[in-house]
């Protein structure tokens, strides 16, 4: 199960307005999809999300389905981070805590962790592409985290 970050959670109609301006019908389903991925300390896969709801009714292939409507509507981020697992996560603009930031996977449990932005500087030389100056790359980083490394 996903752990939980201590911030207050968006209202009802934070959600409803959100998923309208993006041109999605505002279901129970989605919302509750928006709220898990909000209250989510990691990004988390199709799995988790059947897992952490299972209680309140909602199928696999529903679930799947409306990650799959936000990810096409923009308001969520699909990644791949290197395991073969997609993740999901909240899209927000560079100064949310769902902005653009690096992941950390363990090689050995396959944890996954949120870096903070400023833990991972890179810096752009010549010959590297131009994305890299921008800043518009994913960055993931692998290797074995605090708990499987001692």
């Amino acid at each position: 199960m996903a752990a939980r970050k201590n911030i207050p959670q968006p209202s009802l109609s934070d959600y409803q307005e959100r998923l309208r301006a993006v041109g999605l019908r505002s279901t129970a389903a989605r919302v509750a999809v928006l709220r898990e991925l909000e209250a989510a300390k990691v990004p988390l896969s199709h799995a988790d999300l059947v897992e952490s709801m299972q209680d309140a009714g909602y199928d696999r292939v529903t679930l799947y389905r409306n990650l799959t409507d936000l990810t096409e509507a923009g308001l969520v981020i699909r990644a791949d981070l290197g395991d073969h697992v997609w993740r999901f996560e909240l899209k927000g603009d560079q100064s949310a805590e769902h902005g653009p930031h690096p992941h950390f996977t363990c090689t050995d449990c396959g944890s996954v962790a949120c870096l903070p932005v400023e833990s991972v500087h890179v810096k752009p030389a010549k010959g590297t592409p131009k994305a890299l100056a921008a800043q518009s790359v994913d960055i993931q980083l692998r290797g074995r985290c605090d708990r499987c490394g001692q």
